[in-house]
């Protein structure tokens, strides 16, 4: 089969049909994923007993297991784990179960990058803070946050570029995303023309990357602008 211009945008439309619910996935699941990084981050730093026992071992557990798998017993598993307390949640949209696995997923890196940025702004520049009179509070949004977010940034990136390529499993619990949607080409059409198909999603997943990729680089260049205007 000899596919013509008109074939390729036909079926490049059609991936893009699915691209909203791909950025939902993205969006939501990045910023819970936010949270639980700083949530754990927060636990390591302060030294926080038992629950930080309890944040080496997750960690360990989603930085140790293939993604698929944490989706598999997220999806499979929860329902029957929840349902022996008696909350029923097998009514639940697919998209739901995925987001949750993403979340975790990604915030257990993000809770490292976070937990590295704060190490990394020296405690001598708090100390001073508090010389001059600052708060904790203060402290941290004036000192510790700007310092800790640029240092993070790249890693913040890396991190989203990561879970845009995670959202290509999405579709093994029969959520038809992007990929799922090329699943139903690919069976539509009997399978053939699937070097082109995959060629097209390929094609969607690299811009969205570059896209991200451009944005961090952006973010970057400004806050190292703000910082270089604000030392003079």
């Amino acid at each position: 089969m000899t596919f013509t211009a008109g074939d390729w945008l036909r079926i490049f439309l059609q991936v893009l049909e699915r691209l909203p619910l791909t950025f939902l996935i993205i969006a939501v699941s990045l910023f819970f994923a936010i949270l639980i990084g700083l949530l754990f981050a927060c636990i390591r730093i302060k030294q926080i007993p038992v629950l930080k026992q309890l944040a080496v071992v997750y960690l360990s557990f989603t930085r140790s297991t293939p993604l698929i798998v944490q989706l598999f017993l997220i999806y499979f598993g929860l329902p029957q784990l929840l349902l022996v307390a008696g909350i029923q949640i097998n009514h639940w949209d697919r998209v739901l179960f995925v987001m949750m696995t993403f979340s975790l997923h990604t915030g257990a890196y993000l809770s490292e990058v976070f937990r590295s940025a704060y190490s990394s702004v020296g405690k001598d520049q708090l100390e001073a803070a508090y010389i001059v009179g600052m708060t904790d509070t203060q402290a941290l949004i004036r000192i510790i946050i700007p310092q800790a977010f640029l240092i993070a940034l790249p890693n913040l990136g890396n991190y989203t570029i990561d879970l845009v390529k995670d959202t290509a499993v999405a579709f093994t619990i029969g959520l038809i995303d992007m990929m799922g949607q090329v699943k139903i080409i690919l069976g539509n059409n009997y399978g053939i023309g699937m070097f082109e198909v995959y060629v097209i999603i390929a094609i969607v997943y690299w811009l969205i990357c570059m896209s991200i990729e451009l944005v961090t680089m952006l973010l970057e260049k400004k806050f190292v602008k703000g910082r270089t205007s604000l030392s003079r």
